[in-house]
């Protein structure tokens, strides 16, 4: 069964960066196909949370922080599985300074 999906600030302003990022430099069908990846990646998420990599959660002692990759797209999600819903924190591009992201405050 699929838990409820719930997007931080932070991580509703990445996506929004991607997304504008790729219809100005690839166009509309990429930024659409972006989205759709991202949507898959979500949607498997939250029928299969424990399925992200813990290795951020023990580099940046953060307990239970997770991350799944787009599909066809360098994007990693991070993000906790809550006891009633997935809580994604940041949608940041893998070749990023990962730990700059994730520790700068909301």
């Amino acid at each position: 069964m699929a838990k409820p999906v719930v997007t931080r600030r932070a991580a509703d302003e990445d996506l929004d960066r991607a997304f504008e990022y790729y219809l100005r430099e690839a166009g509309s069908d990429t930024a659409v196909a972006f989205i759709d990846s991202l949507e898959q990646a979500i949607l498997h998420i939250s029928r299969q949370p424990a399925s992200g990599s813990p290795s951020y959660a023990h580099l940046l002692d953060i307990p239970g922080l997770r991350f799944w990759k787009t599909k066809n797209f360098p994007y990693l999600i991070f993000y906790i599985d809550l006891e009633s819903h997935i809580e994604i924190w940041r949608v940041l591009h893998g070749k990023m300074d990962i730990p700059k992201w994730m520790t700068d405050d909301e």
